[in-house]
């Protein structure tokens, strides 16, 4: 049952966009990765037609107390995968039902007019393109490591650096043992996309974050200065709250909050391997936290990267980008509303970043928009990387402001990112000075990296 299970939770963090495939699978606990990356990775690849055989045999409305990323790890290993070998009383309920599940197969088959089960995934394999052509992106941890360091090291091993990339183009073409500096991010390396450097002592020492570009964007455009005080509002797995210590240089505060205690435990171990103090971590729900303690009287900065629907992970797999029903978006929708309105109610917030990697308007600029329009002049939109190639959608004026990216685009997952900053009293409304956001930067808007990181005065520990 551990591996089902196991399997499940996965899945159910690609679906909430908590990170990657491999990292998910690699960050579980469970024992035998290999084995549990097959599994996930076959039942993501089987997933719209899991999907069609669990509403053709109705297992879901049947089995009531069967979570829906469970039901498919089990159908997939009862009907294409090896047999259920474990599983415990869920086998037996897997089996209580297998004879409708064959007919349903059976009845997909003739409609679609093959024999065969693989023949079932032809319509999906472009699917598989947008996966490939992603390439594998290296956050250097800079609480441990600097840039340099990093690249000598990987030079040792036997990679070809090439130096800093120019053009997305050269994303795309890199290929072998080859890589580059990315060309925006000042401390994101970028190697071919089916580098695994999972088992590499950077990585399992903590020199190294495995991070999708998409990912890094949140914390690099909240670009709080060291000794800030900060809120990860919804932080598990920890990636981005290990990015906001790194770039805090450890120094200041860091509240991270997630309602999941499996989440929690998971993110103080990865901030631990990272080398993060300075983070306070609490199993809470942000919702539920009072601004006006005062312990957070000093929070001038927050990062809000909220549940959503997940729409934007290339490696949910074929069929998983399928729009979610109106009503499952249109809660998403209001509950990241609530989130960003309490957000914004801390009283010495300075400006927040809103982000999902979810590809639909109603979790993006339509939230952004209700929630600008309910607190009038008192925040408005700043444009953040103004020459990020990926903008907001037109929902309302203003909304290219905001920056998405997109595997076709920027070669990274589906992202949104919103930047909100606090107007100063007597500031104009929100949607009038977005113009004037553009041409004059904000106290602590980033401006883009130079050409190459420069050698840190301060000794780091040196990657041997």
């Amino acid at each position: 049952m551990a591996l089902y299970s196991a399997a499940a939770a996965v899945l159910a963090g690609l679906e909430r966009g908590e990170g990657g495939l491999k990292s998910l699978v690699y960050n579980s606990g469970f024992p035998h990765v290999r084995q549990l990356y097959a599994l996930v990775t076959e039942t993501l690849r089987y997933a719209s037609v899991l999907e069609k055989l669990l509403d053709g045999a109705a297992l879901l409305q049947a089995e009531k107390k069967l979570a829906p990323q469970l039901a498919k790890v089990l159908v997939y290993d009862l009907l294409f995968g090896k047999g259920l070998k474990c599983g415990g009383r869920w086998k037996a309920l897997a089996r209580r039902h297998r004879a409708r599940l064959e007919a349903e197969l059976a009845r997909m088959k003739v409609r679609h007019k093959v024999s065969r089960n693989e023949d079932l995934l032809a319509p999906e394999k472009a699917v598989s393109a947008a996966v490939s052509q992603v390439p594998r992106y290296v956050r250097v941890n800079t609480l441990k490591t600097c840039v340099d360091d990093v690249i000598d090291f990987f030079k040792r091993q036997g990679y070809a650096y090439l130096g800093k990339a120019a053009s997305v183009e050269e994303l795309k073409a890199l290929s072998g043992k080859k890589f580059l500096l990315d060309l925006h991010l000042p401390e994101l390396l970028v190697f071919p996309s089916q580098t695994d450097l999972h088992d590499n002592l950077l990585y399992t020492s903590g020199y190294i974050i495995l991070q999708d570009k998409a990912s890094c964007l949140p914390a690099f455009l909240l670009g709080p200065v060291a000794g800030s005080h900060v809120i990860d509002a919804c932080a598990a797995p920890g990636n981005k709250t290990s990015h906001l210590a790194a770039i805090l240089k450890n120094k200041g505060q860091i509240f991270a909050f997630d309602v999941d205690p499996k989440r929690v435990a998971t993110m103080n171990t990865l901030l631990t391997r990272a080398g993060v103090t300075g983070c306070q971590l609490a199993q809470q729900d942000f919702l539920t936290v009072d601004p006006r303690d005062p312990k957070y009287s000093r929070v001038t900065h927050i990062l809000l990267d909220p549940s959503c629907s997940g729409s934007g992970m290339v490696t949910r797999g074929p069929g998983e980008e399928a729009a979610p029903s109106a009503e499952r978006l249109q809660a998403l929708a209001g509950f990241q509303r609530r989130l960003l309105n309490h957000a914004l109610s801390f009283p010495a917030l300075r400006r927040l970043v809103y982000s999902t990697c979810s590809l639909h308007q109603e979790e993006n600029e339509d939230v952004v928009q209700a929630v600008l329009q309910e607190w009038g002049s008192a925040f408005r939109l700043v444009t953040a990387f103004p020459s990020w190639p990926c903008r907001g959608r037109a929902a309302f004026s203003g909304a290219e402001s905001c920056l998405r990216a997109s595997p076709a685009e920027t070669l990274t997952h589906g992202f949104f990112v919103a930047v909100l900053e606090r107007c100063k009293e007597g500031a104009a409304a929100p949607s009038s000075l977005i113009a004037t956001a553009k041409e004059n930067p904000q106290p602590g808007e980033r401006k883009e990296p130079e050409a190459a990181p420069k050698k840190r005065k301060r000794k780091k520990q040196r990657v041997k």
